[in-house]
C-alpha cells in the first residue's frame, strides 16, 4: 500500500484552505494556503530493489539511508525522496567492498554538496561544477557553476500569475514526464514531479552571449542537462508523524502600541508602482519568524522614494537648497523630500514590495517590482556632522529562524533556508558588507540559530556607500512553478509586534489629509475668488514652503516641520551626531491628523 503524507487529512485539519482565506476579513493577518505532497514510497522502494547491492535487503530504503549517511549526514530526515546526481549503484557496490571513497567520486563531475539541508518539509542542496571537470561541455565561463535543487513536501498556493511562459523539455520528458523550463528572476529553472513530489533545479545566469566572467543561460542549460540526467534516489524516509508538518499559529499581542503604526499591505507610496500600477494587498504571514533587526525600533519604508532616494530613475524635480537641505520630489508624486537620509527614521511603516523596479515579481499587478521590503535600523549615526549620511554597521542583523546559510564567498546576498514543520521558505538579506560576511564564515552550509547575529546593517550596493543605510529583506516559497517571491510585509509586521510586545495600528493617507475648510465670507459678503487660498489651506501651504526654505545667512538653521533630537559626540576619532525621530511629536501628528508635518521633511 502506498505510504503518503496523509495529505487528505492534513489539508483539511491543518492547512488554511482557499475558501477560508477568501472568507477572512480584508487586511486581517492570514495563514498561507498549503498543500502536502502525496509521496509514492512504494514506487521508490521498487526502484531501489533493482539495485544489485539492495536486492537481498529486507528494507532497501533503510539500508540506503544508512549507507549514504556516511557522506550526507541526516539524509533520513528528508520526508521526500532525495534526488542528486549521484551514482548510487556504484557507491553501494564500492561500500560493500570497503573501497568507497569521497562522495565527489560519484557525483558525475559535480563537487560534494556545499549545502545539504533536509528537514520536516523537504530538502535543499547546492552542488557546483568546475568547467575544467567537464571538458565535454565546452564552457566559456571560467568559474564554478552552482546548481540548486529542492524537493518539497508542501507547496504554497498563490493567487494570480506566477511565472512567464514556460517551455517543455522534450529531451528529458521520458525521464521526467511534464518537466518544464523557464528563465525567470535571473535563474534558469526546471520543475518536475517524481514519486508524487515537486522538484526544482535552478542555476543563476544572464540571458546574453557566452562570457568567461558571466555565465550565460545557454551554457547554464548545458550544466543543467548534465545534472538532471544524472539524478538518482539517494535517500529519504516517510515521516513518523504526518502532523509534524503542522503550521505555527499567528500570534498577536493584546496590548496596543502607542507608537507603532503601519500602512496596510499593498498601500505603497502613491505613484511609485511599476507601469502605473499599485501594490498587492497580501495579508499573508508566511512564517513565524524573529524580526531580522537585533533590536527595536526599526522603520520599514522605501529607500528609493524617501529622503536621499534616487526615485529609481523615474525622474527628480529640484525644489532648491544645497547639501543635506536640498529639497526635491520624485516625478511620480508630490511628496517633498530632502537630500538627508536621517529623516527616514520614523513611523509609520509602508509596504514597498511592488515599488518601481525592473525585477520580475509575479505577485505584483505590473509583473515587476522590488521583490522585498526595505527596513531602517533604530537610528542614524551621521558619518560627518551635518552631512545627512548615516554611518553603516551600527546595528546587528540576526537570523529570523533556525536554518542554514546559502551563499558563495564574495556574494552580496545572503539566503537563510528554513525547513521546519509547516514551513519551507527562503529569506534573503541584502546590503551587508560581503567581506565582513566572509570573515564571519557566513557561507553555504553554515547552520545558524534563531537570533544569531549574521552581520550588520550596511549601505553596500555594488560597493560600500552605494545605497542608503538599510536592510533589504525578502522571502521566497516553493510553488508549483518553483521558488517564487512573496510579499514579506505582514510577516514582518507580525514579527515586529512580537518583538515590541504590542500591536500596531493601521493608518492610511486620508488620516493625514487636512480637513476641508469652510468657504470664508469676505467683508462685503462675497466669497473670495477661485484663485484665493485662505484659512487652514493657506497656513498649510505656507508651512510647507517654510519647511523647504533654506536660510542663506550664516549660522541660521533651516526651518522644519518635524521635531528631532540630535546629540553630538566623538566616535572613532570624529565628531558625530546621533539623530532620532521624536516619537511624541509623531503621535501628536497622528492624533491631530496634521498633514503638514507628514508632507514636510520627516
Amino acid at each position: 500500500m502506498r505510504e503518503t503524507l496523509q495529505a487528505c487529512c492534513l489539508i483539511g485539519l491543518v492547512f488554511a484552505s482557499p475558501a477560508a482565506a477568501q472568507n477572512a476579513t480584508p487586511g486581517e493577518m492570514q495563514a498561507p494556503r498549503l498543500s502536502a505532497a502525496d509521496v509514492d514510497w512504494a514506487a521508490v522502494r521498487t526502484a531501489l530493489a533493482d539495485l544489485e547491492p539492495l536486492k537481498s535487503q529486507a528494507d532497501a530504503l533503510t539500508q540506503l539511508n544508512s549507507a549514504i549517511a556516511k557522506v550526507l549526514p541526516k539524509i533520513a530526515a528528508s520526508p521526500v525522496p532525495v534526488l542528486l546526481p549521484f551514482d548510487t549503484a556504484a557507491y553501494l557496490h564500492d561500500a560493500t567492498l570497503g573501497t568507497a571513497g569521497d562522495a565527489g567520486k560519484y557525483l558525475s563531475g559535480f563537487s560534494a554538496a556545499a549545502l545539504f539541508f533536509p528537514g520536516p518539509s523537504g530538502f535543499d542542496a547546492v552542488l557546483s561544477l568546475r568547467p575544467q571537470d567537464a571538458p565535454d561541455l565546452d564552457l566559456t565561463f571560467a568559474r564554478p557553476v552552482n546548481v540548486q535543487i529542492s524537493g518539497s513536501a508542501l507547496l504554497y498556493a498563490l493567487d494570480g500569475s506566477v511565472v512567464a511562459d514556460q517551455t517543455a523539455v522534450p529531451q528529458l520528458d521520458g525521464q521526467f514526464p511534464g518537466i518544464r523550463r523557464v528563465l525567470i528572476e535571473s535563474h534558469l529553472r526546471y520543475s518536475f514531479v517524481r514519486y508524487g513530489v515537486p522538484y526544482f533545479v535552478s542555476i543563476e545566469c544572464f540571458d546574453g552571449s557566452n562570457s568567461s566572467r558571466r555565465l550565460s543561460c545557454r551554457e547554464a542549460d548545458k550544466v543543467a542537462m548534465r545534472f538532471l540526467k544524472a539524478l538518482n534516489v539517494v535517500g529519504g524516509a516517510p515521516p513518523a508523524n504526518a502532523t509534524s508538518l503542522e503550521q505555527q499559529p499567528i500570534e498577536r499581542p493584546e496590548q496596543m502600541s502607542p507608537d507603532f503604526t503601519y500602512f496596510a499591505p499593498g498601500d505603497i507610496l502613491p505613484g511609485t508602482g511599476s507601469r502605473g500600477r499599485s501594490g498587492r494587498a497580501d495579508s499573508t504571514v508566511y512564517a513565524k519568524i524573529r524580526f531580522p533587526m537585533a533590536q527595536a525600533p526599526a522603520y520599514a519604508n522605501s529607500q528609493s522614494f524617501m529622503n536621499w532616494g534616487n526615485c529609481d530613475l523615474t525622474g527628480r524635480i529640484g525644489l532648491g537648497g544645497r547639501d543635506k537641505t536640498a529639497a526635491y520630489r520624485c516625478r511620480v508624486n508630490d511628496k517633498p523630500l530632502l537630500t538627508d537620509e536621517s529623516k527616514n527614521y520614523a513611523y509609520p511603516w509602508r509596504d514597498n514590495f511592488c515599488e518601481h523596479r525592473g525585477y520580475y515579481v509575479g505577485q505584483c499587478p505590473a509583473g515587476l517590482g522590488h521583490q522585498g521590503q526595505d527596513i531602517r535600523p533604530g537610528f542614524c549615526l551621521e558619518h560627518v556632522e551635518g552631512a545627512g549620511r548615516c554611518d553603516p554597521y551600527q546595528e546587528d542583523v540576526v537570523a529570523v529562524a533556525d536554518g542554514v546559510i546559502m551563499r558563495s564567498p564574495g556574494d552580496r546576498s545572503l539566503y537563510l533556508v528554513v525547513d521546519k514543520p509547516g514551513e519551507h521558505i527562503r529569506f534573503r538579506y541584502l546590503h551587508m558588507n560581503p567581506q565582513m560576511l566572509d570573515a564571519a564564515g557566513m557561507v553555504s552550509g553554515r547552520e545558524v540559530a534563531e537570533g544569531e547575529v549574521l552581520g550588520a546593517v550596511g549601505n553596500y550596493g555594488r560597493a560600500s556607500g552605494g545605497t542608503t543605510y538599510h536592510l533589504h529583506f525578502d522571502a521566497q516559497v516553493p510553488t508549483r512553478d518553483g521558488w517564487v517571491f512573496v510579499n514579506p510585509y505582514m510577516t514582518l509586521v507580525a514579527a515586529y509586534e512580537r518583538l515590541i510586545g504590542a500591536r500596531g495600528q493601521v493608518v492610511n493617507d486620508a488620516m493625514f489629509a487636512p480637513p476641508p475648510a469652510p468657504a470664508p465670507i469676505a467683508a462685503d459678503g462675497q466669497a473670495p475668488g477661485a484663485d484665493a487660498i485662505v484659512g487652514p489651506r493657506a497656513e498649510a501651504k505656507q508651512s510647507i514652503e517654510d519647511s523647504l526654505k533654506i536660510e542663506t545667512e550664516p549660522g541660521r538653521e533651516r526651518k522644519t516641520a518635524t521635531a528631532e533630537h540630535c546629540t553630538t559626540y566623538v566616535h572613532r576619532g570624529h565628531r558625530r551626531r546621533l539623530c532620532r525621530s521624536d516619537a511624541a511629536e509623531i503621535r501628536t501628528r497622528q492624533r491631530h491628523i496634521r498633514s503638514v508635518d507628514r508632507r514636510g521633511s520627516r
